[in-house]
C-alpha cells in the first residue's frame, strides 16, 4: 500500500498484514489506517494490491478501513502510479490531486480518561509527572478526552510525553479517529407500510379524531415516498404524529441521499446547430478521428470569434451518439458559466460542472454522480480531467495554451499530459482548441503529431476587429500621466454616445502597484517575502500577493519621515481615473478583489443591465462572449512582455489576441486599442495584425537556437530553506551533483527564483536542459531522494518540474 506519511525519498509500496475481520472489506482502491514508523504513528494508506504469503517478522497490521467500497478502481490507481512516476510526487499526493478535497480524510489522535480507574488514584498516579496533574485536569474539564492537537495548544510541545507517560501509569489511553472533511447527506423519507386502500380504510374511520393522519395517508397514497420535512410542510403532520404513525404500523421510514448540487438557472433548449463549411470540415474531420478506433490527438485553431464552441458541441453530441461521454475544459473559473449555459441547453442534466470555485460539498456530490454515471459531459476547470467517468471518447482543452492548466502545486502536472494519458488509455480523441496554440502544441502540429484543423474566419462573417495602437511615450510628453490616452479616451466616448459597450483589461489589481517615498526611496516589503507591498486603495492597506500578508498602508515614511507617493497603477486607480473622465457612467471592474461572490453575477449583470464599461485583470481577456461589446482597450501591453520567462512573448502575444478578439462578436464591427511604451516591438505588430504564422515562425526560430521547448526540456530543481546562506550551498552542491552526471553545459545555477524569499523560505534554482524521458526523470528522482535522505539538509525543502509555468 501506499502510505501518507511517507516523504518522498521513502515514498514506496509497503507491505502490511490483514487481519482476518477485515479481509472482506480491505480491497484495492480503499483507504486505511496503519501504525507508521517506529513511533508506529497512526497514518492513512491506500491499499494498491493484495496477496497471500508467508508473514514476514516484524510485518504490521491494518488497524481500520475507512472506506465502503473503493475509492479509486483499477484505472485510478493506474492513473496515480504514472503520475507519481512523472511528475517527481509522492503516491499520496497523485491520489488526493485525482479524488475532490470532500473525500480526504482527517486522523486525529484522541487521548481519554481510563473509565474504570478513581480520580484520586489517577491525580496520585499523575503527581509524579511533569504536566501531568495539569493534562489530567483538562481532560476532566473536557469531559474526560480531548484532541491531540487541543493538548498540544493548551500546554505546549511537552503536552505529548506527558501524554504518553500518563498512558505507561496506566492513567489515560489513546485512539485514532478518522474524519472525512465532508459526508453523504440524507433525509428522512416515508412511504406506506400497507396497500394505499388499506392504509385509506384505517385512516378513513377516525378521519374527525385524526385528521392529520388521514391527510398523511392520502398524500403518499398519491405521491408515494416522500421527505418527512415535505409531509409535514403540506399536511401539517408533526414528527410525533408521524412517529406515532410507523408505530401503529401505517408507515414505514428510510433515509435518501440529498444532493447539494446547485440547480443552474433554467435554459431554454439550443436550436439546431447550423455549421458553416469550414466549421462542418472541421467537425467531420474530428468525427473520423474520435471513430477510429484508436486514441489521437488534433488542434483546432481558429481565429476568435471562428465558433469553435459550435463545434465543441456538435463533437460532442456526436460522442453522446456513440454511447461514449466527454470532458471539456476552459482555463478559467470566469468562463464556466457562460459555457455551462451552453452546453446546458443542449445536454441538460447530462452535464456536471467541476471547479474550485465550488463549495467543497458540490464538489464531493458532483463527484459521486459521475462515478455512478448519472453524468455523461464534465465541464469545467483544471482539476475536471480527473472525473471519474467511464468509457471517454473525448476531451476538449479550450484555450490549451494557458499556464493554469499547468499545476503549481504537487502534483506539478500539466493538464495536456494527463489528457493524452487518458485518452491514451480509453482509445479516445483529444482536442486542443486555441486561436493561440502554444508554440509546443502548433511544433506538434506541424510536425504530424497531432492532426490539424482551421477555421480562418468569423463566424458572424464579420472582419477582426480594426487594431489601432496607441504609443503611451507620446501620451507622456502631451502631459498625460494617467493610463487612459487620447485614443482610447476619444473610442470610448465614442461608444458611450452609441450605447455600445467596452471592456478594459489591466493585468493588475490593487490601486497601486507600491508605495514609494520621494525623499529617501523606502518602498515597504513583505516581511516574509523578497517583494513590494501592492497597495489596495478600497481599504487602504499594503497587501503580499505572495503570501497573503496583510497591514495598513501609512502616508509618512517609516525610514525618514518623508511623504509616500503611490508609484505605478492597478485597476482600482484605473477605475478612479474612468470615473474622473466619464462621471455618471457605469463601471463594473472584475478581478480577484471583486468576485468574491461569483463571476457569474457580475457577468450577468454586465450583459443585462448593459454597464457600459467592463474593467479588468486576466479573467477578462479570454472567452467572454457579449453582442455589445465593440470596443476594447489594453491599457499597458508591456506588462507581460519583459518577464524573465521564455515563455514571456507567447503569453503577450495571446493574451493580446485574446482581449482583441473580445470587441465585434455580435452584429457590429469592433475595435480594439492597444496602448504601449514600445509600439515597434514585433510581438505587439504581430497581434494587433492576428498574425500568428508570423508571430509563431519569429518565435520557432528563436526556440530553435537557444534550444527551448520544443527542442529541449528544462527541469527546474528548487531548493528552499529558513537561511539564505545554507540554501545557496545546498543549491550549489544540486548543481555539482548534476552536472557529474549531465555535463557542465546542460547544467545552469543556482539563481535565485524570481521571488528570492516566500513566506520566510528562501529559493534557489538549478536548471538542467534535458530530455524529459524514463531515464532523465529516474536520475532526477534520485537526486532528489539522496538529498532528502541526507541528514545535513534537514530543514530544506527540495522539488522539481519539467517546463515550469513559472
Amino acid at each position: 500500500m501506499a502510505v501518507s506519511a511517507a516523504p518522498y525519498h521513502i515514498d514506496k509500496p509497503y507491505d502490511y498484514l490483514v487481519p482476518e475481520d477485515l479481509e472482506s472489506l480491505a480491497v484495492p482502491g480503499v483507504r486505511v489506517t496503519v501504525p507508521f514508523g517506529r513511533g508506529n504513528r497512526p497514518s492513512e494508506g491506500i491499499i494498491l494490491t493484495r496477496g497471500e504469503g508467508t508473514r514476514a517478522r516484524g510485518l504490521k497490521a491494518i488497524s481500520t478501513v475507512l472506506d465502503r467500497e473503493p475509492i479509486l478502481d483499477g484505472a485510478g490507481l493506474a492513473l496515480a502510479l504514472w503520475m507519481r512516476q512523472r511528475y517527481f510526487c509522492t503516491m499520496s499526493e497523485a491520489v488526493r490531486a485525482i479524488l475532490p478535497a470532500g473525500l480526504w480524510y482527517r486522523l486525529q489522535e484522541i487521548w481519554r480518561l481510563q473509565a474504570e480507574l478513581d480520580p484520586e488514584t489517577a491525580r496520585a498516579a499523575a503527581a509524579g509527572i511533569r504536566l501531568g496533574p495539569e493534562i489530567l485536569e483538562a481532560l476532566e474539564r473536557s469531559g474526560g478526552s480531548a484532541g491531540l492537537e487541543a493538548l498540544r495548544e493548551a500546554h505546549g510541545d511537552e503536552a505529548l510525553p506527558a501524554l504518553r507517560a500518563l498512558e505507561r501509569a496506566g492513567v489515560v489511553w489513546h485512539e485514532t479517529a478518522a474524519k472525512q472533511k465532508v459526508g453523504d447527506k440524507t433525509r428522512r423519507m416515508a412511504e406506506l407500510a400497507l396497500s394505499a386502500e388499506e392504509a385509506l380504510a384505517l385512516t378513513e374511520a377516525k378521519r374527525r379524531t385524526s385528521p392529520a393522519r388521514y391527510e398523511v395517508v392520502k398524500l403518499l397514497a398519491s405521491n408515494g415516498k416522500t421527505a418527512c420535512g415535505e409531509i409535514s410542510y403540506f399536511t401539517g403532520a408533526s414528527a410525533r404524529t408521524l412517529r406515532g404513525m410507523e408505530k401503529a404500523g401505517l408507515l414505514a421510514f428510510s433515509e435518501a441521499e440529498e444532493l447539494r448540487v446547485s440547480l443552474p438557472e433554467r435554459v431554454e433548449p439550443g436550436p439546431p446547430i447550423v455549421l458553416n463549411e469550414e466549421q462542418q470540415r472541421a467537425f467531420l474531420q474530428l468525427c473520423g478521428l474520435a471513430g477510429a478506433g484508436r486514441a489521437s490527438g488534433a488542434l483546432l485553431q481558429g481565429v476568435t470569434g471562428s465558433g469553435k464552441t459550435q463545434v465543441y458541441l456538435r463533437l460532442v453530441q456526436e460522442i453522446l451518439s456513440q454511447g461514449r461521454t466527454a470532458i471539456v475544459l476552459v482555463p478559467e473559473i470566469v468562463l464556466t458559466p457562460q459555457m455551462m449555459g451552453k452546453f446546458s441547453s443542449y445536454f441538460g442534466g447530462d452535464v456536471a460542472m467541476f471547479h474550485s470555485g465550488l463549495r467543497m460539498t458540490e464538489r464531493y456530490d458532483q463527484w459521486k454522480r459521475v462515478r455512478r454515471g448519472e453524468v455523461k459531459v464534465v465541464l469545467g476547470t483544471r482539476s475536471a480531467i480527473f472525473a471519474p467517468l467511464r468509457n471517454l471518447g473525448v476531451i476538449i482543452l479550450d484555450e490549451e495554451q494557458e499556464g493554469s492548466y499547468h499545476s503549481e502545486n504537487p502534483p506539478r502536472y500539466h493538464t495536456r499530459d494527463v489528457a493524452k494519458y487518458l485518452c491514451a488509455r480509453d482509445k479516445a480523441l483529444l482536442v486542443l482548441g486555441s486561436a493561440t496554440p502554444s508554440i509546443e502544441t502548433a511544433w506538434a502540429a506541424e510536425e504530424g503529431q497531432y492532426h490539424k484543423a482551421l477555421l480562418r474566419r468569423r463566424y458572424n462573417e464579420q472582419n477582426l476587429p480594426q487594431v489601432l495602437i496607441a504609443d503611451l511615450r507620446q501620451e507622456i510628453k502631451a502631459g498625460n500621466p494617467g493610463l487612459i490616452g487620447a485614443e482610447l479616451r476619444r473610442e470610448l466616448e465614442r461608444n458611450l454616445e452609441a450605447g455600445e459597450q467596452s471592456i478594459l483589461f489591466l493585468n493588475r489589481r490593487g490601486s497601486s502597484r507600491m508605495l514609494l517615498c520621494g525623499e529617501c526611496g523606502h518602498v515597504p516589503e513583505c516581511p516574509r517575502c523578497s517583494a513590494p507591498l501592492t497597495y489596495h486603495s478600497a481599504n487602504g492597506r499594503l497587501m503580499c500577493h505572495h503570501c497573503g500578508h496583510s497591514q495598513r498602508g501609512f502616508d509618512a515614511c517609516p525610514a525618514c519621515g518623508g511623504m509616500m507617493k503611490r508609484v505605478g497603477a492597478g485597476t482600482q486607480k484605473v477605475e478612479e481615473e474612468l470615473a474622473g473622465l466619464f462621471p455618471g457612467a457605469g463601471i463594473l471592474r472584475m478581478d480577484a478583489d471583486t468576485t468574491a461572490g461569483g463571476h457569474e453575477k457580475l457577468l450577468r449583470r454586465f450583459e443585462r443591465e448593459r454597464i457600459p464599461i467592463l474593467l479588468g485583470t486576466q479573467m477578462v481577456a479570454k472567452g467572454l462572449d457579449f453582442e455589445n461589446v465593440t470596443l476594447v482597450g489594453v491599457l499597458a501591453a508591456d506588462l507581460s512582455l519583459y518577464l524573465e520567462h521564455y515563455r514571456a512573448a507567447e503569453r503577450t502575444f495571446s493574451l493580446l489576441t485574446q482581449v482583441v478578439g473580445r470587441a465585434g462578436r455580435g452584429g457590429k464591427s469592433g475595435r480594439a486599442v492597444i496602448q504601449t511604451y514600445t509600439p515597434e516591438n514585433d510581438v505587439i505588430q504581430c497581434a494587433a495584425q492576428q498574425d500568428y504564422g508570423r508571430f509563431f515562425e519569429n518565435e520557432i526560430r528563436m526556440r530553435r537556437l537557444r534550444r527551448l521547448p520544443p527542442f529541449a526540456d528544462l527541469f527546474t530543481i528548487t531548493v528552499s530553506g529558513a537561511e539564505e546562506g545554507a540554501v545557496l550551498r545546498a543549491a550549489i552542491a544540486v548543481r555539482d551533483t548534476l552536472r557529474l552526471r549531465f555535463g557542465d553545459s546542460e547544467v545552469l545555477g543556482p539563481a535565485p527564483a524570481p521571488v528570492l524569499k516566500v513566506n520566510n523560505r528562501y529559493r534557489y534554482r538549478c536548471l538542467l536542459t534535458g530530455k524529459n524521458d524514463k531515464e532523465t526523470r529516474e536520475e532526477i528522482g534520485g537526486l532528489m531522494r539522496a538529498f532528502a535522505g541526507n541528514g545535513a539538509n534537514r530543514g530544506f525543502n527540495i522539488f522539481a518540474e519539467c517546463n515550469a509555468a513559472e
